[in-house]
This record gives structure tokens, sequence and C-alpha cells, in this order.
């Protein structure tokens, strides 16, 4: 496994997810200087540098001397993320042991935030080939918009909502 790899799931299960080790403030933010001090020697600051500049889903972000991720959190965070219209069409990737739950119960969040959308077809694909052979459903997130669902979006442009319901979806693949 690469660096950078290595580096965006250490930092992900620590700023992400409870952790021993850092305690994120109210907008999950933690000081790049704490975090050094507990991450693995191997991690330092032109490391950790290269590895959130060098992730293709930019998931962290860095502003001064603070770092935290843009989502994905299971631990109680305030991204001061606002309100924002979606597109028509937003995607959603998974894997097949998935599909008949999706069906059934829609895209919840589960013990995350929000259920994450993609606004690209490629991007969901990614996605679902994490866990094998990727499920595509296409969201109907314009709809959802009218019909009064709020959508935010992250920094690093994942299209946010609470719950998507059976409804608004349809499988592509």
């Amino acid at each position: 496994m690469d660096q950078i790899k290595q580096v965006s799931k250490w930092l992900s299960r620590h700023l992400r997810h409870p952790s021993n080790l850092l305690h994120p403030d109210s907008g999950g933010w933690v000081s790049i200087r704490d975090l050094l001090y507990v991450a693995p020697e191997w991690i330092n600051r032109g490391v950790l540098q290269l590895a959130v500049d060098g992730n293709d889903k930019q998931r962290f972000t860095i502003q001064e001397d603070r770092i935290r991720a843009n989502q994905g959190h299971t631990i109680p965070v305030d991204l001061g993320l606002v309100a924002v219209v979606p597109p028509e069409v937003l995607y959603h990737g998974t894997y097949h042991e998935a599909v008949r739950s999706i069906e059934c119960q829609g895209l919840r969040k589960m013990k995350r935030h929000h259920v994450h959308l993609a606004s690209e077809v490629g991007t969901a694909v990614t996605v679902g080939l994490r866990s094998g052979t990727p499920v595509v459903f296409r969201v109907f997130a314009g709809m959802m918009h009218r019909n009064g669902i709020i959508f935010y979006q992250s920094v690093n442009g994942v299209w946010l909502v609470d719950f998507v319901h059976p409804s608004y979806l349809k499988r592509m693949t």
C-alpha cells in the first residue's frame, strides 16, 4: 500500500471516528501539532501535506495549523454545511450484497452523519469497487429537493443528504 493511502487510512480512522489519540473540536478540527505528536513516526508534516494534497478524493482539509476530515464522520461534528440546490441526478455506488436492502429501505446514513452521493457515475463506480463488483443507483435529487429534502455539498464535492427513500432511486447496473 502506498504511503499516501496509509496516511489517509490513519487520518480517516482518527479524524472521522472515535479515537483515543485525537479529540477533534466541535467543527472536527485538530491541531497538526497534536496530530503529529500521536501519529506513527513515519508521518511527519511533509508526508501529511503530501497525503492531503495527493488524496484522490480530497478527504481532508488543512487550514493554517489545523486539519479535519471533510465528511464521513461517526463522531459529532458541525462542518458548517449550508443547504444547496442539487443537480437533477446524483449517483450512489455500492456492492451487490447491499442492493436488496437499499431497494427496500432506501439509502440510510447508518453511523455517519449523511448519505454520500456523487455527481458523476465514475465516482460512484469507484466507491462501489471497494467491496467487489460495483452497483450504481441513480438518485433523483432534483425531485427530492422539490419535495423539501435538504442537500449539502462538502468542500470536496461530495453531495450529502440525510436519507434517500427507495422511490427516488433507480438501479443502473
